[in-house]
């Protein structure tokens, strides 16, 4: 049987009718969760030298504009890095479990994320319970209450974080300083010793990143200054401008709901109700390795990357009009800034800060807009 078929007696459920038990629906997915060594190999050596190429090319082009479209272009790459890394942590980018461990460190190392803690905060808190407030904490969406009784400071971050301008501000701080690099225990309240090392790692591979490019000005006798601000600090502030803005449009739309209540929670089928398949023109999705294919990811994680794009087309066709595909546009991401600013738990809707409505109740959409 090809990936790509199905049993005569296996037909699309209608929205009349009750959604399968998420088992069924990954047995759907089975056919696509063959993993390869070697692809993996030749996609992360790809990623490598393109980010190798790219820093250096900060320091090799005299023109400040070439130097500005490496370091931007090498940001980019480490977010690619980063996704080869996510899948390894997933254990889905090859069949090897220790190999997956040691590609997802070196992967992570460009954008200094320490494995371990990610592992810890995405694989257990985020997929095991997307979108419950409470214990999920990515982009976790504050009430009118909560949000009128912070201080003037994190009011103002709250402004900026959900005014759509700011997704790396918001992963900087919220995500990669509180969370994941040196985490104290109000964020970590778990101790184990390969957190520690893990950041310490980054830590390290930072530091060799600095020393380098530092070499490297001084050696060709250009500002010091300037070739870190381009070739480390840009490269590694995209990145975060990046996996901000993928996860927060993963996350985030009129349609998706979050909740209080976990036994609620349970019943919404959360892997399928909480996700956005964003939809780009000019294979701008394969560039990112298919992550926006993000509704499959999350039904399954054991399905690689290079396969979620089949994945995602079967779950589209066995559920119509379940799945939320958004194609982007940068007015449909404004507008959804605008709208999605707290959330009442009580009317299961998106509001502005004012705590006004600004999205229909849960369900109220038709799953294009």
């Amino acid at each position: 049987m090809t990936t790509d078929s199905k049993p005569d007696n296996l037909q699309p459920i209608p929205l009349d009718q009750a959604m399968p038990h998420r088992k069924v629906i990954r047995e759907w997915l089975t056919p696509l969760s063959d993993r390869s060594t070697l692809r993996a190999f030749l996609l992360l050596i790809v990623d490598t030298a393109l980010f190798m190429g790219l820093v250096a090319g900060t320091v090799y082009f005299e023109s400040i504009w070439l130097k500005l479209l490496c370091g931007t272009a090498a940001g980019f790459v480490i977010g690619r890095l980063f996704i080869l890394g996510h899948d390894a942590c997933h254990q889905s980018l090859t069949p090897h479990r220790e190999l997956n461990k040691w590609i997802g460190r070196y992967a992570f190392l460009y954008s200094l994320t320490p494995f371990s803690l990610w592992d810890t905060g995405h694989n257990v808190v985020h997929h095991g319970y997307t979108n419950l407030k409470g214990v999920d904490f990515v982009w976790t969406p504050l009430t009118s209450e909560e949000f009128a009784a912070l201080g003037p400071v994190d009011r103002l971050l709250q402004y900026l974080y959900r005014s759509g301008w700011a997704p790396g501000l918001y992963y900087l701080i919220e995500i990669w300083w509180k969370r994941e690099f040196f985490p104290n225990k109000t964020h970590m309240p778990t101790r184990r010793p390969i957190f520690f090392k893990d950041s310490l790692l980054v830590t390290v591979f930072g530091v060799v990143w600095v020393a380098a490019m530092t070499y490297a000005a001084i050696a060709t006798e250009q500002s010091v200054a300037l070739t870190l601000l381009i070739g480390v600090l840009l490269p590694f502030l995209f990145w975060n401008t990046m996996i901000g803005f993928v996860v927060y449009v993963h996350h985030t739309h009129v349609r998706v709901s979050w909740h209080n209540d976990k036994s609620a929670w349970t019943k919404a089928q959360p892997f399928v109700s909480t996700t956005v398949h964003l939809t780009f023109p000019m294979k701008i999705g394969n560039m990112v390795h298919h992550i926006m294919e993000h509704t499959a990811h999350h039904v399954d994680m054991s399905i690689p990357l290079y396969r979620l794009k089949q994945a995602q087309a079967k779950l589209e066709e066995m559920l119509p009009g379940r799945i939320i595909v958004q194609p982007f546009s940068w007015g449909w991401y404004f507008k959804t800034a605008k709208a999605c600013k707290l959330y009442d738990f009580s009317r299961e809707c998106w509001t502005d800060f004012q705590g006004r409505m600004t999205s229909p109740v849960r369900g109220n959409l038709p799953a294009k807009t």
